[in-house]
C-alpha cells in the first residue's frame, strides 16, 4: 500500500506551526481509509485550518460538464467557508488568500491536459506568488501511470482553461511535479513545496496502488475511465456522444448516424495497439442525443502497457470525419469560457491538427510531426520527476 502526501504532512520538514492553512480538494480527496482531507487535518491541526477551495464541478462534484458553475458556500462539517474557483472567478482573489498563510493542494488528477484541475492549481500558485503565501502540494499518483507520455504539445493561440501551457495530451506527471515543472518553466515563483507519495511507482496504474478510487468529478467513476480519457475527451468537441448519461461515460462513444462496419473498416489501415473497439448501441439518458439510440463502441483496454488512447480516439474521430461528411459537426462555442474559439481546437491544442485530420492525413505522418517538440518536452521534463520507475 502507497501512502499519499496527505498521509505524509505530518511527518515532513514543511513547518506548518502557527500558520493558517487554507485547502482545496474536492469529495475524492479522502485518505486510504476513505477519510476526507478536511477531517484528517482538522484532526492534527484543528483550528489553524480557516478555509476551504473547490475545483471545477464542485465541493462535492456534483456539477456536471463544463461552465455550469459552483457558488462559495459553508462546509456544514466544519462550518469552514468553501471558495468556488469554478464560478464567478476561476482564480483566487485576494480576499479569498487573506484568510490563510499556507495552501494544501490535495486533488486526484487523471493524468490528462484539458483536465481543468491542473489549471485550478496553476492560478493558485500564481496567487500565492503574488499575495506572498505559501503552496505545498500533497501528491498523488497519476492514475493512468508515469511513464507513458502521448500526443501533440499544445501551441499558444489554443490556450484556454483546458489547456494553459504547452504539454502534451497525456504528460505523465503527478501533480506534485506538474507544479513543480509550472512554477520554474513559466517563471511563476511561489514559494513551493510538494509532499511525495510513498511506495508509488511510475510503473503503476491505479489497481496497482491497493489505494481506494474516489470519482474525482461526475464521469469519471472509475480508474478505466481515466485510462481512455486522454482520448476520448475529444468527443466533446463534437456533436458525437462522449458517453455522458450513460454508466461508461467516456468508454462509450456514438451518434445516431454511426454504423458499426463502415467505421471498422475505416479503421482497419491505422494500428490501434492494447484495445479493442466493441459495436454496441446506447441511449444516454442526459446530454448529447439523450433518449436517441446512438449506434457507437465501447473502448475495452485489453493491454494498459500499449494502449495508445489519444491515437485510437483519434483515428476513430478521423473514420466518423471522412465517413459521414454531411452528419458529423464540430460543437460550436461556449466552451470552458471561450467564446469564439472552437472547442476542438482548445481540446486538441492544434488547429493544424484538426485541419490535418479534416483533410484524411494518416495518423502516423501526424504522430512524426508532432515527435520533436515532444521529445523536448521529455527532456525537460526530467530534473522535475520525483519517483521512480
Amino acid at each position: 500500500m502507497i501512502t499519499i502526501g496527505l498521509e505524509n504532512l505530518s511527518g515532513s520538514d514543511v513547518e506548518l506551526s502557527g500558520k493558517r492553512l487554507g485547502l482545496l480538494c474536492n469529495q475524492a480527496s479522502t485518505d486510504h481509509t476513505l477519510r476526507h482531507s478536511r477531517d484528517f487535518l482538522l484532526d492534527i491541526y484543528g483550528s489553524q485550518l480557516t478555509c476551504l477551495f473547490s475545483p471545477q464541478h464542485g465541493f462535492f462534484s456534483e456539477k456536471q460538464d463544463n461552465m455550469i458553475e459552483s457558488d462559495h458556500c459553508t462546509d456544514p462539517v466544519s462550518g469552514l467557508p468553501v471558495f468556488s474557483l469554478y464560478g464567478e472567478s476561476r482564480k483566487p482573489t485576494e480576499s479569498m488568500f487573506s484568510y490563510l498563510d499556507l495552501l494544501l493542494i490535495d486533488i486526484v488528477d487523471v493524468g490528462t491536459r484539458v483536465y481543468t484541475f491542473l489549471y485550478t492549481m496553476a492560478y493558485c500558485m500564481e496567487a500565492a506568488a503574488k499575495y506572498g503565501k505559501q503552496i505545498v502540494v500533497l501528491d498523488r499518483p497519476n492514475p493512468i501511470d508515469g511513464l507513458s507520455v502521448e500526443g501533440n504539445i499544445l501551441q499558444e493561440d489554443c490556450s484556454s482553461f483546458v489547456g494553459l501551457y504547452p504539454i502534451p495530451m497525456r504528460h505523465g506527471m503527478t501533480f506534485g511535479e506538474l507544479a513543480l515543472y509550472i512554477n520554474e518553466e513559466f517563471s511563476i515563483g511561489a514559494d513551493l513545496q510538494v509532499i511525495p507519495i510513498q511506495g508509488w511507482k511510475r510503473s503503476m496504474l491505479f489497481r496497482d496502488t491497493g489505494f481506494p478510487w474516489v470519482a474525482p468529478s461526475p464521469n469519471m467513476p472509475t480508474p478505466e475511465t481515466a485510462l481512455v480519457y486522454p482520448g476520448q475527451v475529444i468527443w466533446e468537441g463534437t456533436n458525437c456522444s462522449e458517453g455522458r448519461g450513460t454508466t461508461l461515460p467516456f468508454e462509450f462513444s456514438g451518434a445516431p448516424f454511426w454504423e458499426h462496419e463502415k467505421i471498422l473498416k475505416y479503421l482497419e489501415a491505422t494500428q490501434l495497439p492494447g484495445c479493442y473497439l466493441r459495436p454496441l448501441v446506447f441511449q444516454p439518458t442526459s446530454g448529447k442525443w439523450a433518449e436517441q439510440a446512438c449506434t457507437g463502441f465501447q473502448l475495452h483496454v485489453t493491454d494498459p502497457e500499449t494502449f495508445l488512447p489519444y491515437r485510437t480516439s483519434l483515428a476513430l474521430l478521423q473514420a466518423v470525419m471522412q465517413c459521414y461528411p454531411d452528419d458529423f459537426a464540430y460543437k460550436e462555442p461556449p466552451y470552458e469560457y471561450e467564446f469564439e474559439r472552437l472547442p476542438m481546437d482548445l481540446i486538441l491544442g492544434d488547429t493544424i491538427l484538426r485541419k490535418a485530420l479534416e483533410r484524411g492525413e494518416s495518423l502516423s505522418l501526424l504522430e512524426k510531426r508532432w515527435q520533436p517538440e515532444l521529445e523536448r518536452f521529455l527532456e525537460r521534463r526530467k530534473k522535475y520527476l520525483i519517483y521512480t520507475l
